[in-house]
């Protein structure tokens, strides 16, 4: 499982070094760290909702990036943002729009068919 990103330095790096992508729900920043493990922060702001909504939301996003974590390339900071739309969403649709994200940044390991 990825460690955590918890320290404000910790995002403050990725946001400054870091490359961005966006889709409906969700705002994902990577940048490469020299470690051989991934890196996660989630940030859900009080704008998406109250606590019950945020922790909602903060969960779908860490279980989704816990069941793709063998998908990703390794050496990765990455701090996920929720957006107002993300609110009331799926497991499913959460855990679509991370994958897309990913796809978009490709740091999803090449699969061999």
């Amino acid at each position: 499982m990825s460690e955590s990103l918890r320290k404000n330095y910790e995002f403050q790096n990725v946001y400054q070094k870091g490359k961005s992508y966006a889709n409906k729900y969700l705002v994902m920043y990577v940048v490469r760290n020299m470690l051989d493990e991934n890196r996660v922060g989630i940030s859900v702001s009080k704008k998406v909702g109250n606590s019950v909504v945020r922790h909602r939301i903060t969960r779908l996003v860490r279980e989704s990036m816990r069941l793709n974590d063998c998908m990703f390339n390794s050496g990765l900071d990455i701090v996920i943002i929720a957006r107002a739309g993300a609110k009331g969403r799926s497991y499913q649709e959460i855990d679509s729009a991370v994958l897309h994200l990913a796809k978009l940044h490709r740091i999803l390991k090449e699969t061999i068919e």
